[in-house]
């Protein structure tokens, strides 16, 4: 795949915040669950299903990971939608991927993601769309050796391990917001630069499953219902 021809820049690139204050509430209440999509999922509902309760966000399991194929990008596209219009401060994903104090091998058989590509409020996404759409933000992701490291959460203190909350930047454009896709297009096993969007290199290395164990919003809802789209 070539450089960055055709890719707008037009989006902010947020840097992890470590602390939790003035990021808002938690809006798992107000996730529409039977609609939430995930694709290229190894096992059907594992997306749903790591958007976990805000107290079970260092369980292990259960688990999300891309489709075992060592020759096609380990991208994953989650679909969440709201059963109303919400306000959205922060997100935070977890993977225990390569987090040596949870791994018994020295040998990798899962990655984190690294590269972290939002929209909203953008219906009827999928793989094709997203590889050439200009994201309403990019993350890049800290990996678990940073997430797990005694100098950015304790061991002992299971509110700070672990959890990095993202700002979601610009604000203006995480406001009513319906709708949120998380476009996670390459893994920290992956030579940088390389990935699943077009405006990433292809790579001739196999690809390590992409794990996500948690994803978790906050922000506030507007009580606003969500309109049926039609």
């Amino acid at each position: 795949m070539s450089g960055c021809e055709g890719h707008s820049h037009d989006h902010e690139h947020a840097e992890p915040d470590e602390t939790n204050a003035s990021l808002g509430q938690s809006l798992r209440p107000q996730i529409d669950f039977p609609c939430v999509q995930c694709l290229n999922e190894s096992r059907p509902h594992s997306g749903r299903d790591i958007l976990k309760l805000y107290e079970d966000r260092l369980s292990t399991t259960p688990t999300l990971l891309s489709q075992e194929d060592p020759d096609e990008d380990p991208e994953l596209l989650l679909i969440v939608p709201f059963s109303e219009a919400v306000t959205m401060k922060s997100l935070c994903v977890l993977s225990y991927a390569d987090d040596p104090n949870n791994r018994n091998t020295t040998t990798a058989v899962t990655a984190a993601p690294r590269t972290l590509r939002i929209y909203i409020n953008r219906p009827n996404l999928d793989f094709e769309t997203v590889r050439d759409l200009a994201p309403t933000s990019t993350i890049t992701l800290v990996p678990p050796s940073h997430q797990f490291d005694p100098e950015h959460g304790s061991p002992d203190d299971s509110d700070t391990i672990g959890t990095i909350d993202y700002p979601l930047r610009p604000a203006g454009r995480f406001q009513n917001v319906s709708e949120i896709a998380l476009y996670f297009c390459d893994n920290h096993a992956m030579p940088e630069g390389s990935g699943g969007s077009s405006d990433m290199d292809d790579s001739d290395e196999d690809r390590l499953m992409t794990e996500i164990t948690y994803v978790g919003f906050k922000g506030k809802g507007t009580n606003m219902k969500r309109k049926a789209v039609e």
